[in-house]
């Protein structure tokens, strides 16, 4: 497999707990018992996902989140035990990817490291040029598939791969409607019961982002009880 996994943890029996899970599935693994020293592996290393604890000395999982973001795209977990939605929604507006809560099922930490490497990597961009099948616009949005960008009115977007391919996934098939367990299930390949709050907090990022107005959305469009949907409405 040949992945690299860090883990930024300052207990160490959770630590030697999913490094043996990570190991066993084939992963190398590098720790940190700080923040601190967790990113100055990542500008030393090669990394391919990082596990985050939020409590931390020196530098908090939050702090390394947003460090971390602004030099580098790879696929961040958290796993705290700090379980409120705020914790959450705040991990993930920082550019976590994913976000689990302690105590944990080790096997659940291997499926979501899995998944979103998987993502991460099938997102890699093509040494192919790009060409017009590769681009899906909506409205005032350009998604170039092969090169990986987005553009609003020329303008480009940064996006975290979450959300790069949510908008993929809605940008393909404009006025579909997808509920939140399809999305999520697109992104990582797996749902677990937790995830429905993180997938409102992707698209509350995206509308961030992407709308001129984020509490009028005229793009993602959420449908009452069903799920979201993108389309370009013109406006009167």
């Amino acid at each position: 497999m040949n992945h690299t996994i860090l883990i930024a943890e300052d207990d160490q029996d959770i630590t030697e707990l999913v490094k043996l899970y990570l190991e066993s599935s084939g992963y190398r693994v590098i720790t940190a018992a700080d923040g601190a020293a967790a990113y100055e592996l990542i500008q030393t290393e090669s990394i391919d996902l990082a596990v985050l604890d939020i409590m931390m000395p020196r530098m908090n999982g939050y702090e390394l989140t947003k460090a971390i973001r602004s030099r580098s795209n790879m696929p961040i977990l958290i796993l705290s035990a700090k379980n409120t939605d705020n914790d959450k929604i705040l991990g993930l507006e920082l550019g976590a990817d994913d976000y689990l809560t302690k105590p944990f099922n080790p096997l659940e930490i291997i499926a979501r490291v899995k998944a979103n490497l998987r993502r991460f990597y099938e997102l890699n961009p093509s040494s192919t040029p790009a060409d017009s099948d590769s681009l899906l616009t909506v409205g005032s949005l350009t998604l170039d598939t092969a090169a990986l960008t987005l553009t609003k009115n020329g303008t480009p977007i940064a996006l975290t791969p979450t959300e790069y391919k949510i908008l993929a996934c809605l940008m393909k098939a404009p006025g579909r409607i997808f509920t939140k367990v399809q999305l999520y299930e697109a992104v990582n390949g797996a749902y677990f019961e937790s995830d429905e709050n993180t997938m409102m907090v992707h698209i509350s990022k995206l509308r961030d982002k992407v709308e001129d107005d984020p509490k009028n959305p005229c793009l993602i469009k959420t449908v009452r009880g069903l799920g979201y949907k993108i389309e370009a409405v013109e406006k009167l």
